[in-house]
C-alpha cells in the first residue's frame, strides 16, 4: 500500500524536509511505499500552484496520507486533507498511527 506526505513547507527551515525525511524512512521500514514531495522530479515553475499542481497528481497514486505535525497552519495540507477526505482515503494524523496498522491486513483496512 502506498502513502503519501503532507505537511508544512513554506516557512519553514529547508523546507520542513527533515520531517518529511523522517517520516518516509520509517514508513518504508514498515513496508510502506511512500511518496514524499520533496523526492519528486518538479518539471515547472516555482509557483505554489506549479508544486500543488504536481503534488496532488503524485498524491492520487497513494490509498492513505499522513498528516504532519503542523499541517493545520499549511494551507498546501489542508487542501491535500480535503482532498483525502473527499476521495475516502485512509487518514492518519499520527505517525505511530500508521505503524499500528497490521501489514497483513492493511489491504482490508484501507
Amino acid at each position: 500500500m502506498t502513502i503519501y506526505l503532507s505537511g508544512p513547507c513554506t516557512g519553514i527551515a529547508d523546507l520542513n524536509r527533515p520531517a518529511f525525511a523522517q517520516a518516509a524512512s520509517h514508513l518504508r521500514a514498515l513496508g510502506w511505499l511512500v511518496v514524499n514531495p520533496h523526492e519528486l522530479e518538479h518539471s515547472h515553475g516555482r509557483t505554489w500552484v506549479d508544486y500543488m499542481r504536481e503534488d496532488l497528481a503524485a498524491m492520487m497514486t497513494a490509498d492513505a496520507i499522513l498528516m504532519l505535525p503542523g499541517w493545520e497552519d499549511s494551507r498546501g495540507a489542508r487542501l491535500e486533507l480535503t482532498l483525502a477526505r473527499d476521495l475516502e482515503m485512509r487518514i492518519y494524523y499520527r505517525l505511530e498511527d500508521a505503524w499500528l496498522v497490521d501489514m497483513g491486513a492493511r489491504g482490508d483496512a484501507l
